[in-house]
């Protein structure tokens, strides 16, 4: 009987079947692995859109982007920027350097001229005479207000690009608070990385012949009823150059001491700051010297166009009423040359 027992048992009964390992610890390792991944993952998308957690969890805040340093002289750094709007996000432009300027210059001497010149090139915004209304420059607190929103990129105008802007300024004639708050102008623009860039006339005697029509025409308003300071056109401005206006002889000459006097000053107190001097004419014989200002201004070399029309051309006898007076108050004076000078 015993023997019948043990006949029973197989090989099945002697040797014991190994226990099937346990699927919870490969369910944990799967699972530490994928938080691993995750975790891999959202660092590097946190890394590309420039956000890092902070302490508090579940709290980010956003990191500026860090701008490659410009590849430039070391007396450059202080006149390269990079404005933040708060109108609006530069976006992709936020890395492009920006510089300052203004043009410095006095009434029908051609800087609407030169101004439009520069507003032909696609990176360079400069927003027009903006000191022309008086209460941008009541005091030095607005003057200084006002050139903040234009250096901050915060002044929007005809002249803002779509393209990124490297050059940002406007016109400033000498008679609207340069001249009246030199120190602090002088010293908003050294601080503030600002160039000047000066644009005067050489022929004073064609500057105010200039001045007296235009003066005339804002209340005569030749062309139906509207007052241009410039135009277009050869028709605009042949009629604008029929008025010939009567010069004062008696002050003449004064009258042109003067407008040297300014400009000699004006130079004097800009002295320090990074500047350039151009004469209208010399621009309007060779073009060429645009060149050099956009050199200046640090921004890609390109030809510029512009479509105003010059009003007052040829000889000057032929825009002054009195222009014999004119000849005889001028002759053998250090003004002479300008009765011959035809631009």
């Amino acid at each position: 009987m015993a023997d019948d027992d043990l006949c029973c048992f197989n090989k099945d009964s002697f040797l014991g079947k190994a226990p099937k390992k346990s699927p919870l610890l490969l369910r944990m390792a799967v699972v530490v692995l994928l938080m691993a991944c995750s975790l891999y993952i959202s660092s590097v998308c946190l890394k590309q859109v420039g956000i890092v957690s902070v302490n508090s969890p579940g709290i980010f805040k956003v990191v500026e982007r860090q701008c490659p340093v410009p590849n430039i002289e070391p007396w450059e750094i202080p006149y390269v920027h990079y404005p933040k709007p708060t109108m609006y996000s530069r976006a992709e432009c936020e890395c492009n350097p920006v510089r300052y300027f203004a043009i410095l210059s006095m009434q029908r001497s051609g800087s609407g001229w030169f101004e439009t010149l520069l507003n032909n090139h696609t990176n360079v915004s400069s927003n027009g005479e903006i000191f022309s209304v008086k209460i941008r420059r009541r005091n030095v607190s607005t003057i200084v207000e006002t050139l903040d929103r234009v250096y901050n990129l915060d002044w929007l105008s005809s002249a803002s690009k779509n393209e990124c802007t490297a050059a940002v300024g406007f016109k400033w004639m000498l008679n609207q608070g340069v001249m009246q708050h030199p120190d602090e102008v002088v010293e908003y623009f050294r601080t503030r990385g600002v160039s000047a860039i000066f644009l005067f006339r050489r022929n004073l005697l064609r500057r105010m012949i200039s001045v007296l029509a235009n003066e005339y025409d804002r209340g005569a308003k030749l062309l139906n009823g509207t007052h241009k300071s410039h135009v277009h056109s050869p028709h605009e401005a042949e009629i604008l150059a029929r008025y010939k206006p009567l010069i004062n002889t008696t002050l003449l000459i004064h009258n042109l001491k003067q407008v040297e006097n300014t400009t000699a000053q004006a130079l004097e107190y800009f002295k320090s700051t990074r500047h350039m001097i151009l004469y209208y004419e010399d621009i309007a014989k060779n073009r060429t010297k645009l060149y050099e200002v956009l050199d200046f201004l640090k921004v890609p070399q390109r030809e510029l166009k512009s479509r105003q029309v010059k009003i007052h051309k040829g000889s000057l006898s032929n825009h002054v009423e009195n222009w014999e007076e004119v000849q005889a108050a001028l002759q053998g004076t250090q003004y002479k040359a300008f009765l011959d000078i035809d631009y």
